[in-house]
């Protein structure tokens, strides 16, 4: 075997050794229960302000912080008791199209299930011309 076949081979076997040892600290802190939240601490809710920016609500114990996170870092912006925030069920959430209705500011349409198809012509008006009142 040639001396370049030989570096190619010592790299692939480096590679899968790195591989499955990566496998295996992963799935061991996962078992393990490393990175999971513990204790009274629970992230409530966020709001993206754009691409580096959030606001974070976070409860800890009876208490919720508003959070701001930044390119700059995380700075308190508030404290609000955890029996004033409203009760919000996290498994239920808005469908796509009615978050991009309410963003587009028009009127939520009926199911596509229950309208039908309108057909429509590029070269007749959709709506009748008005008449005028000629004296």
């Amino acid at each position: 075997m040639g001396s370049y076949a030989g570096y190619l081979l010592e790299t692939f076997v480096t590679l899968l050794a790195v591989c499955g040892l990566a496998f295996v600290v992963l799935y061991g802190a996962r078992r393990l229960g490393i990175g999971r939240p513990r204790g009274p601490i629970q992230l409530v809710g966020q709001l993206p302000l754009d691409a580096r920016r959030a606001i974070y609500l976070v409860q800890v114990g009876n208490q919720v912080l508003v959070v701001g996170a930044s390119e700059a870092g995380i700075s308190r912006l508030g404290e609000v008791a955890a029996n004033e925030l409203p009760a919000v069920d996290p498994t239920v959430t808005p469908p796509f199209s009615d978050v991009l209705a309410r963003v587009l500011g028009t009127p939520k349409k009926a199911s596509a299930k229950a309208v039908a198809p309108k057909a429509t012509s590029t070269t007749t008006p959709t709506t009748a011309p008005e008449k005028q009142d000629v004296e």
